[in-house]
């Protein structure tokens, strides 16, 4: 009982962790880099369509990606989804083929604009392993009943070093995000 508590929330603090370095990835730093593109919605026959279900990304140069349409109809839609992005402040072109996106250099401003806004993206993903803990921690006293106080002491710690360790890990991929986005 206690350890399919623990698995669980183990579980779900990890895919937490994994959301949240997915989510830092979608910011952009001086270099360009497909998963920037990767919450992009475009309006595909009336129905929102993630932008890699629509087209391949590729990056030939430091600071440029090229998205080639699986159909060409969808090449306008792509180039508005793009353009009406909030955060990447780009201007696509299109040559009836292809999407050209070349990003611009950030501005000192701009990039710790994006360390404010990943910090709060931060800050998401640690309240919500907290959120994930006390769900755990209601679980396991539904169970007090059942097992005993050494018992259920026990594995509130291991809940608390569980917790710990995945606050951690977000704080160390928000480190690092920090510093690839304030490297010149």
């Amino acid at each position: 009982m206690i350890a399919d508590v623990m698995t669980d929330a183990g579980g779900r603090m990890d895919r937490a962790v994994e959301a949240a370095k997915e989510d830092f990835a979608t910011v952009r730093t001086g270099r360009a880099n497909p998963q920037l593109f990767q919450k992009i919605s475009v309006e595909y026959y009336g129905t929102p369509t993630p932008l890699a279900q629509l087209a391949s990304l590729n990056n030939p140069e430091a600071r440029t990606i090229i998205v080639t349409p699986y159909d060409k109809s969808a090449l306008k839609a792509i180039e508005q989804a793009i353009r009406d992005t909030p955060n990447l402040g780009v201007n696509p072109t299109n040559d009836g083929n292809i999407v050209r996106v070349t990003l611009p250099e950030l501005t000192e401003e701009r990039r710790k604009e994006y360390v404010k806004i990943v910090r709060g993206k931060g800050e998401d993903a640690k309240v919500h392993v907290r959120g994930i803990r006390r769900k755990a921690k209601d679980d396991l006293d539904a169970l007090k009943s059942e097992i005993g106080e050494d018992e259920l002491a026990r594995a509130e710690k291991e809940l608390d070093a569980l917790t710990r360790a995945h606050v951690d890990a977000i704080d160390e991929a928000l480190k690092r995000k920090e510093a690839e986005l304030l490297e010149v």
